[in-house]
């Protein structure tokens, strides 16, 4: 089990950083009950070990302005890695998607997407998406709420987990 790998300090400096991004590392320290210095070592070694990817913040996306999110159904002519790379190549250099997860099922790819209006997303829709080479279908579902929004992992999934399997 990957998460195995890691210490409970380390679960619980993960966790934490995971709740808040910006606490200094003597407030880690604190609460995963180390002093500063190996805490900020940790820190370093799960940032090199690829555990911690980077520091977001999270922006509020209405706020700014992007009043419209939908998520896009796309279905593609051709699942040749060749062609799914291109795909995934070109929604990295199309601004409105935020996220691009590959599917299995009837659905090759399911698009996260934000714009300012329907009508910034339906010139993108028209315009880029459903224009791309390759590109067989696409289904579309606004968001008229978010229920919940969290990302990251639930570690007391993964601490169950491991007590299990002790």
């Amino acid at each position: 089990m990957p998460g195995a790998r890691l210490d409970p300090i380390d679960r619980m400096i993960l966790a934490e950083l995971q709740a808040d991004g910006r606490m200094t590392n003597v407030e880690l320290a604190r609460r995963v009950g180390i002093s500063a210095p190996p805490c900020l070592r940790r820190v370093r070694t799960l940032e090199e070990q690829g555990y911690l990817r980077g520091y977001h913040a999270d922006v509020n996306s209405r706020q700014l302005g992007f009043e419209v999110q939908v998520f896009a159904m796309v279905g593609l002519n051709s699942q040749a890695e060749a062609d799914l790379k291109a795909f995934e190549e070109r929604c990295r250099a199309w601004p409105l998607v935020r996220e691009c997860h590959m599917l299995n099922g009837e659905i090759d790819f399911i698009l996260k997407c934000v714009a300012p209006d329907l009508s910034s997303f339906q010139s993108f829709l028209t315009g880029s998406l459903t224009s791309a080479p390759n590109v067989a279908s696409v289904k579309t579902s606004l968001v008229i709420r978010c229920a919940k929004d969290s990302p990251g992992v639930p570690f007391e999934v993964l601490e169950a987990r491991l007590a299990e399997s002790t």
